[in-house]
């Protein structure tokens, strides 16, 4: 289910590309809406599997932490311990996630929000059996 979203997602971006064989005269940038990374994010979010519902707000905080501590040079292990690590755990006062679900949705703000640490995400999670 979390990957029709964004099977769709890219659907509609390659759609949005295509010519209508109309004599418009706007530039392809102007004709062809931009998806903010929010709402890349957040759709993509919606799909994965909690315990409890998280606000959009709550989602919204997590890749910006996230692509911080990836910069700074953390692994996802750190940022997910919570026992003295990053604390970046995808989890609210009444809301969680399973671990696999919880590394999705890293993935997912990874990917809109800082891409080009997603290899290294996606490598380290591999690494670990855990994706």
């Amino acid at each position: 289910m979390r990957y029709t979203t964004v099977l769709l997602l890219a659907t509609s971006l390659a759609l949005a590309g295509c010519s209508s064989g109309s004599t418009d005269t706007k530039s392809p940038a102007s004709s062809s809406p931009k998806i903010s990374k929010e709402t890349r994010y957040l759709t993509a979010a919606r799909d994965i599997t909690y315990n409890g519902t998280p606000s959009d707000d709550e989602l919204l905080e997590l890749p910006p932490q996230w692509c911080s501590a990836l910069e700074a040079g953390h692994s996802v292990e750190w940022m997910f311990d919570m026992t003295g690590g990053g604390d970046l755990y995808p989890v609210g006062m009444e809301w969680g996630t399973a671990r696999p679900d919880a590394n999705e949705l890293l993935l997912v703000g990874v990917k809109s929000y800082c891409p080009a640490q997603a290899a290294a995400v996606t490598t380290e999670l591999r690494g670990s059996g855990q994706y």
